[in-house]
């Protein structure tokens, strides 16, 4: 018995080739074993992932029927709300820039309206004649606020009720009570040349028109050189004095 123990110990040291092809061979299968089980493992969890999206697109194929009806429905109600919106503010004369005779229709037009720019102007004055360019465009463009103008020669009560001293003046109201003013030009960039973008974000840094767009930043690309800007607050400024303009900007 020991002597065929010696004796396979023996072939074994004289055949070392034949000991790695064993191996080599029982690694091979044991490779081929753990592939397999890889391969079979990795098609069972695609079938599970292919049924999970097949079983979520079902899903979202019968909720997309429900949910289109119930989005046309908001959809519908929405616009019939925005149309309704719409012609109330038409009625109460939105959509258009005109004059008011007199500072007693000054109240009748603020009473009704929620937002309203009110231009305080003078036929002599050159720059309200600017601002009445720009603020046609914004009347038509913004109709959830009213643009009026009225002449300050027909309003000595009111001018002096709003402390208004510089030509032109934009009284913000929102409310029925004046927030805010625009005086001048020094808000719009000092210059004649500013935008209907510029006065546009003015109105909004006011919250007086809808706005989306960046009120920390007035536009810039139509900013010359020489031109600068006045830095916001949100605050109202009536009552104060406006020492750095006068009222001789006239024709």
């Amino acid at each position: 018995m020991g002597f065929v123990k010696a004796t396979a110990s023996l072939c074994h040291r004289l055949h070392p080739s034949r000991a790695r092809a064993e191996k080599e061979e029982m690694a091979n299968q044991s490779m081929d074993i753990v592939a397999k089980a890889l391969e079979q493992q990795m098609l069972q969890s695609a079938r599970i992932v292919e049924e999970q999206i097949d079983a979520e697109l079902e899903k979202l194929e019968r909720m997309d029927e429900d949910e289109l009806e119930c989005l046309k429905e908001r959809r519908l109600e929405a616009l019939k709300k925005a149309q309704k919106q719409k012609q109330e503010w038409i009625s109460k004369g939105h959509g258009e820039y005109r004059e008011i005779p007199s500072e007693k229709d000054f109240f009748a037009e603020v009473k009704e309206s929620k937002n309203v720019v009110c231009h305080f102007y003078r036929d002599s004055t050159f720059r309200c004649k600017i601002l009445d360019k720009h603020l046609s465009i914004m009347a038509k463009k913004h109709l959830e606020t009213k643009f009026i103008k009225l002449n300050v020669e027909k309003a000595p009560f009111l001018t002096e009720r709003l402390r208004i001293k510089v030509i032109p003046t934009l009284a913000l109201v929102k409310d029925g009570k004046t927030k805010d003013y625009v005086v001048g030009f020094t808000d719009l960039g000092n210059t004649d040349d500013f935008s209907t973008e510029m006065l546009e974000w003015r109105l909004g840094c006011s919250d007086i028109i809808n706005f989306s767009g960046n009120r920390f930043e007035p536009p810039t690309l139509a900013k010359k050189p020489g031109t600068k800007f006045t830095k916001l607050e949100k605050k109202t400024i009536r009552g104060k004095g406006y020492d750095s303009d006068s009222e001789s900007d006239d024709d």
